[in-house]
């Protein structure tokens, strides 16, 4: 092998010292000091370096303007380097000095090779989230864009980065027209795609860009895997694991589809197709955990226990499944091959529902109370889940003990509140559960599910309509696309009388998650509707997922239905 040719370091004895001196300054605290003397040190020698460490020296001492002139001096030194570019523009962002951002940025922009210029518009939209009127960012970068706007190779780049920063300005139809006109100009491009994922929650219609995408012969599954999880978000489980089968179809050797697929059937309580699911991502995760960790090196293999956590996540859910098949011993089979301290609440809770199941509740709550305590996010989601085994077996009363008890250890926490303001309600204790509630609402405004609680206790009980309809309508505003808020807001126009507008919304309810107490309430409509072929078929394919449902129970008993 020929002999590298020597590079002689450009730091000679002096430059060290100055160096060291700068450094030694900053370490006792004089930061202005070790700023002027490692600025000067750059000046001398324009190194790219030591510029960029008087930059951190002078932000690590909150001095902005200080971090601004070395940039600038970094500039004048190396006018070809983009990293003083970067930097400038950075501080001038972080300084709110929008208007000074022009001159760099268009040079940063022209001088850029043309290949790259695309990259550099898309990661425009992060350098701006720092400044804070987002719609003067918006208008700002239009300006500083307009003359690629059109150019065939950057117009897509541009309008998707202009859709973000008008979409972060909270004018999400701007947004929309915005990514449109991207999606028009290259329906292949990602960046519209991904986009319209992210307007979806606030532009439905968005959904045409990411169907139209979708629609091509060949998607990557990872952008797939995208729209699940914008699906997931928006609670239309249903349409997500449409997504996901998609997915283990084309590619059934792909193990994360199967995990996300199986905890979504699960959550649909389609308990076969969850076990088949989850065991074929058991199957397949060793495998392809074992191909990754040959394609690291050596530094990076097991640095990432992302794969046992979600094998002991698999696990969990195929107990869970099991308990629901009524297989006490299968789901102990699952949990035992769990070996982990971070998931020990998680384990006991499940064995403590297995516990609970076979009556011996006492033994199940002293498994659940017995996990260790490492701090009181611990204790406080040991309460959570010693209520949920007491749920699961309905003893109300004694949840709701555990739940006062919690909550004068924890007080005014807005979520062990909102659990015990449910246990009331399966109390019938209507005045406690709306004390509660409005508690909640008073400690944290923005909680949706404590707006839909109160508010559909109010429409189930035909009592005070008017302010069940405001509570629920700010549900919906928190919370569009929450399925059971839909539900509450179709159970209150059928207290109301409004037929018609009570089967559209459970519609859209169910369609969107087909759980089996929206299933009910659907079919109670449509059955005071005369439409009682319709309903039986809701009712006898939600009765096939969730036979001991109670609300569905209750549903048919007082209709006098037999399925």
């Amino acid at each position: 092998m020929p002999a590298q040719p020597k590079v002689n370091s450009p730091l000679d004895s002096p430059l060290f010292y100055q160096v060291l001196i700068g450094e030694m300054e900053l370490r006792s605290g004089r930061a202005g000091s070790a700023y002027e003397v490692m600025l000067d040190a750059a000046k001398r020698t324009g190194d790219d370096t030591l510029f960029q460490r008087s930059i951190e020296i002078a932000l690590q001492g909150r001095a902005g303007e200080q971090a601004l002139a070395a940039a600038k001096a970094w500039r004048a030194a190396r006018p070809e380097s983009i990293d003083a570019r970067r930097y400038q523009i950075q501080i001038l962002l972080a300084l709110n000095r929008i208007d000074e951002v022009t001159e760099p940025l268009k040079g940063w922009l022209t001088g850029i090779a043309p290949e790259q210029r695309s990259g550099l518009i898309a990661a425009l939209p992060r350098l701006l989230q720092r400044v804070p009127d987002r719609k003067q960012a918006a208008t700002a970068l239009e300006q500083w864009l307009a003359p690629w706007r059109n150019a065939p190779e950057t117009r897509t780049a541009v309008r998707v980065a202009m859709a973000r920063t008008w979409l972060a300005a909270s004018d999400a139809p701007k947004a929309l027209a915005l990514a449109e006109q991207a999606h028009a100009d290259d329906p292949d491009a990602p960046g519209a795609y991904l986009l319209a994922l992210d307007l979806m929650p606030l532009q439905p219609t968005a959904e045409r860009i990411a169907q139209s995408y979708l629609s091509r012969d060949k998607v990557d599954s990872g952008l797939r895997l995208a729209y699940v999880r914008t699906l997931t978000q928006m609670q239309r489980y249903a349409d997500a694991a449409q997504q996901l089968e998609q997915i283990t179809r084309s590619e059934p050797d792909l193990a994360p589809p199967w995990l996300t697929l199986g905890a979504l059937r699960l959550d649909m309580r389609q308990f076969a197709e969850a076990e088949t699911a989850l065991q074929r991502y058991v199957e397949l995760a060793p495998k392809q955990a074992a191909a990754e960790a040959s394609q690291a090196s050596d530094d990076e293999a097991g640095a990432d226990d992302g794969q046992d956590r979600s094998l002991t996540q698999a696990w969990l859910l195929l107990a869970q499944v099991a308990e629901q098949r009524g297989d006490l011993k299968a789901a102990e089979g699952w949990l035992a091959k769990i070996d982990s301290p971070q998931r020990a609440l998680d384990v006991q809770s499940r064995r403590a529902s297995l516990l609970a199941r076979q009556g011996k509740l006492l033994q199940a709550r002293d498994l659940v109370r017995k996990v260790p305590e490492r701090n009181a996010d611990d204790a406080r989601a040991k309460v959570l889940a010693e209520v949920q085994v007491l749920r699961e077996v309905k003893r109300w009363k004694e949840a709701s003990e555990v739940l006062a008890a919690g909550n004068q250890r924890f007080a005014d926490d807005a979520d062990l509140l909102y659990e015990q303001a449910m246990v009331e309600d399966k109390l019938d204790r209507h005045v406690e559960m709306e004390r509660l509630l409005r508690r909640v609402i008073e400690l944290k405004p923005d909680h949706p599910h404590a707006h839909n609680a109160l508010g559909y206790s109010l429409a189930d009980r035909s009592m005070r309509l008017a302010e069940a309809r405001t509570l629920l309508q700010r549900a919906m505003e928190l919370s569009p696309n929450d399925p059971f808020i839909v539900d509450s807001m179709g159970w209150l126009e059928y207290r109301a009388g409004n037929r018609e507008e009570a089967v559209r919304l459970l519609r859209k309810a169910y369609a969107s998650r087909p759980d089996t107490e929206i299933a009910a309430h659907l079919g109670e409509v449509l059955w005071a509707s005369g439409r009682r072929d319709e309903a039986r078929r809701i009712w006898q394919d939600a009765r096939g997922r969730d036979a001991a449902n109670e609300v569905l129970r209750e549903t048919l008993a007082r209709l006098k239905v037999d399925l």
